[in-house]
């Protein structure tokens, strides 16, 4: 499976950018990949990887480019992580994921008409975002994205763009977490079928927040493989048929 880094301009500055693709065949449906908060780490890596091993293009944006080259956090730098999330910004980020799609259409392997999105924590927060927002995305897959009623920047939340929603939404929470609570998931829930869109979610008994990255304590084994399975599946569904 080949993996490497490559930049992206943004405004005449570098944004990097993790990418895995199957060993053979080609072209392959696109995948982006958005951070945690700790950026895109081993974890966020692993993952492009895994989507990789099952057949997609996949490429994990780097959206605290601003704050410079190799800005990738571990862990337990919590403070760090949260310090660069509070300057990240909706119009910023949106206009990140518009200039991934364009080096998706300028590669040969890829089959850049329609995307699929998947995130992380307030990377899932922002596939919901980017599920309202980009026309090319055609499967969203949202693992536990919290601030999901929160705007970054001026603008409007993710939540209030739900009506805008043009993509198949799947959303992957745990029950004990409380970014988000069971009680937003239901807000979202009821939100999506107020304006009858396609989506599917489920919450984990015994999960938390990060239940799906075996690195942390919050791990859950069996919640994260039938989870795994759901997106991968979704993608097929959404994304490659």
């Amino acid at each position: 499976m080949p993996a490497s880094w490559t930049k992206i301009l943004v405004n005449d500055s570098p944004m990097e950018a993790y990418v895995a693709k199957p060993a053979t065949g080609g072209p392959y449906h696109p995948v982006i990949v958005v951070q945690e908060i700790w950026g895109v780490n081993a974890y966020i890596q692993s993952i492009a990887n895994k989507l990789a091993s099952a057949g997609f293009y996949a490429i994990a944006p780097s959206l605290f480019h601003r704050e410079g080259l190799g800005t990738i956090g571990m862990f337990e730098e919590t403070d760090l992580a949260l310090e660069r999330l509070s300057r990240l910004d909706d119009k910023n980020i949106l206009n990140d994921l518009r200039l991934t799609e364009n080096f998706l259409v300028h590669q040969d392997d890829v089959i850049s008409e329609r995307i699929g999105i998947i995130g992380f924590c307030v990377g899932g927060r922002i596939a919901y975002l980017a599920a309202a927002n980009l026309d090319s995305v055609a499967a969203a897959v949202d693992f536990y994205g919290g601030r999901c009623f929160v705007p970054f920047g001026d603008g409007v939340t993710p939540f209030d763009q739900t009506a805008d929603i043009n993509a198949p939404l799947l959303g992957l929470f745990g029950e004990d977490d409380q970014n988000p609570t069971t009680e937003e998931v239901g807000k979202m829930a009821a939100e999506l079928t107020k304006y009858d869109k396609k989506f599917e979610f489920h919450v984990y008994p015994g999960a938390g927040h990060g239940f799906n990255c075996e690195e942390r304590p919050a791990y859950r084994r069996d919640a994260a493989l039938h989870a795994w399975d759901k997106a991968i599946q979704w993608f097929n569904d959404f994304l490659v048929n």
